[in-house]
């Protein structure tokens, strides 16, 4: 396995951007639309095994002090092989003085907490399709 780490959007499949994140179970659009949130966030991180994208995600930020990572996905048959890992620690030094939150899908939040991630006890959210966010268990 030979990874390569780029902070860019350069040259990206966005087809497979979203069939990464429906393979997941995370929410997926067309590729227009993942290539519109990534290009429009501050930080974006995509992993890549020679040729192929394998793992990526992206931070919505100040860069001085906030930031929120989403859509980090790795695809299922390199989970566990560090890269989720590889994606988090790259975007903590590319804004090495934010505090950084995310919400987990349901049942990862134990790989989160090995990345020094807590539970905040005041997260709240307010989402355009509420119904579907309570059946997929990410609010009350």
């Amino acid at each position: 396995m030979s990874l390569k780490v780029q902070c860019n959007c350069s040259n990206i499949n966005w087809d497979n951007v979203a069939q990464t994140l429906k393979l997941v179970g995370m929410a997926s659009y067309v590729p227009e639309i993942h290539k519109k949130a990534f290009e429009n966030s501050h930080t974006a991180v995509f992993v890549f095994d020679d040729e192929k994208l394998v793992g990526f995600g992206r931070v919505i930020s100040d860069g001085t002090y906030q930031a929120a990572l989403y859509d980090l996905a790795i695809l299922p048959a390199y989970q566990g092989r560090g890269i989720g890992r590889m994606i988090v620690s790259t975007i903590k030094d590319l804004l090495p003085n934010c505090n950084i939150i995310l919400y987990a899908a349901p049942g990862k939040e134990g790989f989160y907490e090995k990345l020094d991630f807590r539970k905040m006890k005041t997260g709240m959210g307010l989402f355009c399709n509420a119904a579907n966010m309570r059946n997929r268990g990410f609010i009350e």
